[in-house]
């Protein structure tokens, strides 16, 4: 099957309940040769906008389109055989009687299907696998199988679900960087739903972030990071502090530091501090209060004069403790200033 080069979704709204969309007007374009994470926490309507692009959920209203084809529209509903659509979910939904060649070939047609679906599995590193059933790979490779499967019939959209959230930290990244590899080589669409920022962060060319149904931001995932549109964007690609102030003389001046704007004189802003935009001064009026380290990272707790509470993040120190008084400097890239 030829590739999808545009897929859009525009308008998307899906109810279960009277009272409750679990998509709400929800817009987003995927492109070939693009990987697209959709992030947002559970009951977000990340899920159900996957199975809406899959065919798997209808929509009460919007439409879903590929290269201008509709594939969900007023009048118009694919099912999901008729869609060019390549599918991995949380939990593989691998054939336990088959060997992993024979998940993938199941659903080829043609003389040719098995060696295609050792070709699939050459792709990601497992045509040495070909023979051993799913309860005698690893959990990352029954994960590479899925996605072998999912590619063997040469989709124009790949859709994934959580596929990495059923694995240990240690192998989740490995698997992670040559699934994305792989889905890059084949120069599909893909939309791949995660709820793990870092995940999101680290593995796509798109970002889009989604709360309440809707599609609240989208762009390349350092745009995001570091201009969200609210609060509540940031809060989903990462920690993130808020200080309520004004801007006064050019000024926006914060418990824990001041930041230069060119918002007008008095206008009220919500500050969006990220604990990594703030670097420790030897000398100040901050109070460490705790001290936690992870590896070579360490959060330090700071109390402000006022009463308000800091974290920064720095590389590991044995320096500091609890008690220090310090002081902070601010790094204008890791704050947004929101007109309130």
């Amino acid at each position: 099957m030829s590739r999808v080069e545009t897929l859009s979704i525009r308008g998307a709204r899906r109810a279960f309940t009277k009272d409750h969309a679990a998509l709400e007007s929800a817009s987003l374009e995927l492109h070939a040769g693009e990987i697209t994470a959709l992030l947002g926490a559970s009951g977000s309507g990340k899920s159900t906008l996957l199975r809406a692009v899959a065919g798997l959920e209808q929509l009460d209203a919007g439409e879903i389109t590929a290269d201008g084809v509709t594939w969900t529209g007023q009048k118009t509903f694919l099912a999901p055989e008729q869609r060019r659509v390549g599918l991995v979910f949380q939990d593989y939904a691998l054939f336990p009687h088959m060997t992993a060649v024979e998940n993938v070939a199941f659903g080829l047609t043609g003389a040719d299907r098995k060696t295609r679906a050792l070709e699939q599995l050459r792709a990601v590193e497992l045509e040495h696998k070909a023979s051993q059933y799913p309860h005698e790979l690893s959990g990352g490779e029954q994960q590479r199988v899925a996605l072998a499967r999912a590619l063997a019939p040469r989709p124009g959209v790949v859709l994934l679900d959580e596929p990495f959230s059923g694995l240990d930290r240690r192998l989740r990244g490995d698997v992670r960087q040559r699934t994305m590899e792989v889905l890059r080589e084949a120069g599909t669409a893909v939309l791949f739903v995660t709820h793990d920022a870092e995940e999101a962060l680290e593995s796509a060319d798109q970002l889009a972030l989604m709360d309440a149904g809707r599609i609240i931001q989208h762009g390349a995932p350092q745009d995001v990071w570091f201009n969200p549109v609210s609060e509540t964007a940031a809060r989903l690609v990462g920690d993130v502090q808020t200080c309520k102030a004004s801007v006064r003389n050019g000024e926006v001046v914060l418990p824990i530091g001041t930041v230069k704007t060119s918002l007008a004189e008095a206008t009220p802003v919500t500050a969006l501090v990220r604990p990594q935009g703030l670097a420790l001064e030897p000398e100040g009026e901050l109070t460490v209060t705790r001290v936690t380290y992870s590896g070579p990272i360490c959060d330090i707790d700071l109390r402000a004069t006022d009463g308000s509470d800091w974290t920064l993040q720095v590389p590991a120190t044995d320096t500091i403790n609890i008690g220090d008084r310090v002081g902070a400097r601010i790094n204008p890239a890791y704050v947004t200033l929101l007109e309130t």
